[in-house]
């Protein structure tokens, strides 16, 4: 593990030294009903996680897979860091992993919009290292894309076929 990117905030080991410490606590304040206190706490704080991972699967279920109804606006929200079931909240959404991850990352998932974009967000040891947008081809007809954000002239970055817009980067 790299020292630079070791993180207290993101360390599963700070929650079950939080738990021994209880239990070593409830043991030598209170004897045996202290522990079984603290072990009742612990088994309490586990099923509100279990419940919230539920909720967000049970909301993602209900929309089709790897859609999102802007692509951009999931993209502004998703942040390095993050973990997989944060993401998921946000796009609300089970996504399409991809076969071939980015450089750099152990698994690549992306969602899709209405007007054909592709947001790619890429994860390593379970957390979101970056996320980018990939923007639709402009519309058959020559009027620039669907969205009106712009038809690609003038020196405005990212809006060619297929170019990322912005990368997310620690």
């Amino acid at each position: 593990m790299n020292p630079a990117r070791f993180s207290l905030s993101h360390s599963p080991l700070i929650g079950w030294g939080l738990a021994v410490a209880a239990i070593a606590i409830g043991y030598m304040q209170y004897g045996w009903p202290g522990v079984f206190l603290a072990f009742t706490v612990i088994v309490f704080w586990l099923l509100l996680q279990f419940s919230r991972a539920l909720r967000v699967m049970r909301a993602a279920a209900t929309n089709p897979v790897a859609s999102v109804d802007s692509a951009l606006m999931a993209q502004t929200r998703i942040h390095p860091g993050m973990k997989m079931l944060q993401v998921l909240r946000e796009t609300r959404s089970l996504g399409q992993r991809l076969p071939h991850p980015s450089p750099g990352a152990h698994e690549s998932w992306e969602w899709r919009d209405r007007g054909g974009d592709t947001l790619v967000v890429d994860f390593a040891q379970g957390r979101c290292v970056g996320a980018h947008l990939l923007r639709a081809a402009a519309s058959q007809a020559g009027d620039g894309p669907a969205d009106g954000v712009g038809d690609g002239v003038g020196g405005r970055p990212g809006h060619a076929t297929g170019a990322p817009v912005a990368r997310l980067t620690d």
